[in-house]
């Protein structure tokens, strides 16, 4: 039989530990002004939906078409591959010079980008501006762009994806900047550092890996990009594929396909190895 006292203990002790849980979060009524963007963005999809006229019956009909492609395009003609490999390696390298130099061109940016690096908050205003500029802009539209101002080819490609990548790294690099910690700065101006030296010596050893991850997820994204750009004229694989498109040699294009799901595949995991490494 249990003693009175070892119930009561018990139970108060049981009390507590219900008492002490606190009670799930509740769904707060949201403000009218987020109702009125949720009966927006609802009222955009339903609109959106209507005017792709995406039906069932449609969906339908693809699914044929799809098939006769398939049947065009299988087993893939491998006369022209290499054309294509030769092609894939110049969407390679556009892919790899405009991440470099858009890396590089970076790195100035992003120290007059971050709040705990610029030299006026004039700078800062201006250099973020310019990276939203940056960003706000697809390469698509910087290789049409640019297309008229070199002409076609791969240098267009090259300059496309260096502005497409400063603004993506230029947005992350000050980002990783302004998380740094502050202690290693104040002490180099404590001791009278200059400006480069605090870079040099505070900055980038802390934020290294970050910007080196950064630059080859830019990579990765790059090449994508150069192939959509090469369909514009900027040079590479996306001419030769372009060009088995338009020409209903489908079994070509899947010979393409294939050489740039390999090669994208190898960045991918040659990229991911070497973050593995650094970080």
């Amino acid at each position: 039989m249990k003693h009175p006292s070892q119930s009561k203990t018990r139970s108060s002790s049981h009390k507590a530990k219900y008492t002490s849980l606190t009670p799930p979060p509740r769904w707060r009524k949201p403000s009218p002004l987020v109702f009125v963007a949720l009966l927006i963005g609802i009222a955009f999809f339903v609109h959106g939906l209507w005017i792709s006229e995406l039906t069932p019956a449609r969906l339908w009909r693809g699914i044929f078409r799809l098939s006769d492609f398939l049947g065009q395009a299988l087993p893939p003609n491998p006369k022209r591959l290499g054309s294509i490999i030769r092609a894939t390696l110049e969407t390679f390298e556009m892919a790899l010079v405009g991440t470099v130099f858009g890396a590089l061109l970076s790195l100035p940016l992003s120290i007059l980008a971050a709040k705990n690096t610029t030299p006026h908050p004039w700078w800062f205003s201006v250099s973020r501006s310019f990276v939203t500029l940056l960003r706000v802009i697809p390469d698509l539209i910087w290789g049409l762009i640019f297309i008229i101002v070199v002409g076609l080819g791969p240098a267009a490609g090259i300059m496309a994806i260096t502005m497409d990548v400063m603004g993506f790294c230029g947005k992350f690099f000050a980002e990783r900047i302004e998380e740094i910690e502050p202690g290693p700065i104040e002490a180099l101006r404590a001791i009278g550092a200059s400006e480069v030296s605090i870079i040099a010596g505070a900055i980038f050893p802390a934020t290294l890996p970050s910007f080196v991850a950064s630059t080859l997820f830019s990579l990765e994204s790059s090449i994508r990009s150069a192939v959509v750009l090469g369909l514009v004229g900027a040079g590479g694989i996306g001419v030769e594929l372009s060009t088995s498109m338009q020409l209903l040699r489908y079994d070509e294009a899947l010979m393409v396909i294939i050489v740039i799901f390999v090669v994208v595949l190898l960045v991918e995991e040659v990229s991911s190895w070497i973050r593995k490494m650094i970080i």
